[in-house]
């Protein structure tokens, strides 16, 4: 796992693997796989998935990483506290799953809470391998 900053502001977590390093042969799969992990957590609920690369794909005058085969997010909430609106701005999450040709990537904002972090964490390790 990599924690980055992203564009000077952003703190993320990413992970880079290869294909063969995993059973899921595409990110439909791996989507399949995170909906059901955020399923089964107490807190967690799944509110949508996003295709990100279609979305790009119909804006005129989009800019995409040539490299991009394929890019969801799936976004969720672990809402469990809403102790102020301000929290509406940092909420829900999402992490977000792309097919780089040769290999995947998994990333997501960093979680402010230490345990959901680990959480997250543990969930995208476990997509390698399984």
């Amino acid at each position: 796992m990599t924690k980055s900053t992203l564009i000077n502001k952003y703190p993320i977590n990413s992970i880079e693997f290869t294909k063969d390093e995993t059973k899921f042969n595409n990110i439909d799969e791996i989507v399949e796989y995170l909906q059901t992990l955020i399923s089964n957590h107490p807190i967690a609920v799944e509110i949508a998935v996003f295709d990100h690369l279609q979305h790009t794909l119909s804006i005129e005058d989009h800019i995409l990483d040539e490299n991009i085969k394929a890019a969801k997010n799936v976004v969720f909430c672990f809402g469990k506290k809403l102790p102020s609106s301000k929290m509406l701005a940092v909420r829900p999450r999402s992490i977000g799953v792309c097919d780089l040709g040769d290999k995947f990537e998994i990333s997501f904002l960093e979680v402010p809470n230490e345990e959901l972090q680990k959480t997250t964490e543990d969930w995208v390790k476990s997509v390698i391998n399984n």
